[in-house]
C-alpha cells in the first residue's frame, strides 16, 4: 500500500470525501434510533418510581418482570433484525419484489413467534413467577402484571418488526417518533391506571401506550414510498422461502443479545459474593451505563442498515463503512468515559440511597473508561458484519466473551468492584481483538467473479 503522499491529490480527496459521505450516514441513521432507546429507558424508570408507591414488593415483582420481558425482546430481535437488514439490502438493489417479499417473510416470522409467548406466557403466568422471583406476595403481584404483560408481548412484537421494516427502508425517524408517542402515553397513563388497578395498572399502561405507537405506524408504514412501491410488485420469492430466510439471517442476531443477557444476569450472581453494597451500586452504575452503551447500539443498527444497502447495491464498502463506524462510536465511547470519570459521585447521589452504595457505585463508574471504549469498537463493528450476512461470527464471539468474562470476574471479584470492572475490560479486550482481526481479512472490494452481496456469508 504506498504511503498517503504518494497518492495523488484528487485520489486523497476522493477517499476522505467517501469517508464523510459514509460517516454522516451513520449518524444521521443512528441519533433517531438512540433517541428511540433513550425514551424507552425514561419511561421505564419513571414506571418503576409509580410502582414504587406500591411498596417494596411491588417494585421487585416489575423489576424481574421487566426483565423477562427483555429476554422475551431477543425472541422477536430474531424478525426485527433479520427483516431491516433483508430489506435494506432489497432496497440498495432497488428491488421492490425483494423488499415485498423480505417485509412478508417479517410478518409471517412474527406470527409464529406470538402464540407461544402471549398464549404460552399468559397460561404459565404463575408458574413463571415463582420461577423468577419465588413465592409469596412478590410471586403474586409478579402474575398479575404477567397476566396483561405477556399477552401484550404481541403489540411489542409487532411494532418492534414494524421499526425493523422502516429501518430497513432507511427511515430511522418515524420508529423514534413511535417510541415517543408509545413512552409518552405510557407516562400519561402510569399515575391514572396505577392509582385505579395497582401493579396491573402498570402493564396496562404499557400496553395502551405500544398499541398505540403500533397503530400509528402501521399507518406510516402505507406513507413509505419504499413500501408503496413494494406493495404493488410480486413478491421475489414464495412466502415459506422468505420466512426461512429472514430467520436465518436474524437467528444469529437474537442469539448475540440473548447470550448478552444471560452474561449479565450472571454477572449479577458474581458480584453478589461481594456483598448487598456491591450489587446494590453495581445494579444503580450499570443503569446509568445504558445511556451510553445505547448509543453504541445506534451506531450498531445504522452500520447494519448502510453495509447492507451498499452491498445491495452491489458495493462492497465494508471497511470504509467499519472505520466510520469505529471513529463514531469510539468517540462516543471516549467521551462516555471521560464523563463519567468526572461526574461519577453526582451520578450516584441523583439515584439516592445509601452513603456506601453511592460511592461503591462511583468507583465502579470511574473504572469503566477502557471496557467502554472496547464495548463501543466491537458494538459497532459488529454492525458490519450484521449488514453483510457476518453475525453468527459476531454471535460466536460473544458467546466466546462470556465465557472468558465470567471466571475472570469470579477470579479478579477479591479486588471489589474495580476487578470486576478489570474483568470486564480483559473479556472484552479479546472479544474486539478477535472482531477486529476478522474485519482485517475483509477484503475492500471482493474476488474476481464474486457476487459483493455474498462476500462475507459466504454464500455466493
Amino acid at each position: 500500500m504506498l504511503p498517503l503522499f504518494a497518492v495523488p491529490r484528487f485520489e486523497v480527496q476522493r477517499i476522505e470525501g467517501t469517508a464523510v459521505r459514509h460517516r454522516k450516514r451513520i449518524v444521521a441513521l443512528a441519533y433517531p434510533v438512540y433517541f428511540e432507546l433513550l425514551a424507552g429507558v425514561a419511561a421505564g424508570i419513571i414506571n418503576m418510581v409509580w410502582v414504587a408507591h406500591l411498596g417494596g414488593a411491588a417494585v421487585a415483582a416489575v423489576a424481574v418482570a421487566t426483565n423477562v420481558e427483555n429476554v422475551l425482546l431477543g425472541v422477536i430481535l430474531m424478525a426485527g433484525s433479520g427483516t431491516t437488514v433483508l430489506v435494506a439490502r432489497a432496497r440498495g438493489a432497488e428491488d421492490p419484489g425483494a423488499v415485498r417479499a423480505a417485509v412478508r417473510g417479517g410478518w409471517a416470522l412474527c406470527a409464529l413467534l406470538v402464540p407461544p409467548v402471549a398464549i404460552g406466557g399468559y397460561v404459565l403466568r404463575e408458574p413463571l413467577a415463582r420461577l423468577v422471583i419465588g413465592g409469596g406476595t412478590p410471586a403474586a403481584l409478579a402474575a398479575g402484571y404477567f397476566a396483561i404483560s405477556l399477552p401484550g408481548m404481541a403489540v411489542h412484537f409487532g411494532t418492534n418488526l414494524l421499526d425493523g421494516v422502516l429501518k430497513g427502508a432507511g427511515d430511522t425517524r418515524t420508529p423514534m417518533r413511535l417510541a415517543f408517542l408509545a413512552n409518552g402515553l405510557i407516562l400519561v397513563l402510569d399515575p391514572v391506571l396505577i392509582d385505579r388497578y395497582g401493579i396491573r395498572g402498570a402493564a396496562l399502561a404499557t400496553v395502551i401506550g405500544r398499541s398505540a405507537a403500533l397503530a400509528a405506524g402501521l399507518v406510516a408504514l402505507r406513507r413509505n414510498p419504499v413500501l408503496r412501491a413494494a406493495g404493488k410488485a410480486p413478491a421475489s420469492r414464495p412466502l415459506l422461502a422468505a420466512l426461512r430466510l429472514t430467520a436465518r439471517t436474524g437467528l444469529p442476531m437474537s442469539a448475540d443479545f440473548v447470550v448478552r443477557m444471560a452474561g449479565a444476569l450472571a454477572m449479577v450472581a458474581v458480584v453478589a459474593r461481594l456483598g448487598v453494597t456491591a450489587v446494590a451500586a453495581y445494579g444503580i452504575a450499570t443503569k446509568a451505563m445504558y445511556v451510553a452503551t445505547m448509543a453504541f447500539y445506534a451506531v450498531r443498527q445504522a452500520a447494519a442498515i448502510h453495509t447492507a444497502q451498499l452491498l445491495g447495491a452491489g458495493q462492497d464498502e465494508r471497511r470504509a463503512v467499519g472505520r466510520q463506524a469505529l471513529l463514531v462510536s469510539g468517540a462516543v465511547g471516549t467521551a462516555a468515559a471521560v464523563l463519567l470519570l468526572g461526574t461519577a459521585s453526582w451520578i450516584m447521589r441523583a439515584f439516592g440511597g445509601d452513603p456506601e452504595v453511592a460511592d461503591a457505585g462511583a468507583l465502579f463508574l470511574r473504572c469503566l473508561g477502557p471496557y467502554l471504549v472496547l464495548l463501543a469498537c466491537f458494538i459497532a463493528l459488529g454492525g458490519v458484519f450484521e449488514g453483510s450476512g457476518g453475525s453468527p461470527l459476531v454471535a460466536r464471539i460473544t458467546a466466546a466473551g462470556s465465557v472468558v468474562q465470567l471466571p475472570l470476574a469470579y477470579g479478579l471479584s477479591g479486588l471489589g468492584l474495580p476487578g470486576i470492572c478489570l474483568a470486564m475490560a480483559l473479556a472484552m479486550g479479546v472479544q474486539y481483538a478477535a472482531l477486529a482481526r476478522l474485519f482485517g481479512r475483509t477484503a475492500p472490494g471482493r474476488r474476481r467473479g464474486q457476487d459483493p452481496r455474498s462476500a462475507l456469508s459466504g454464500s455466493g
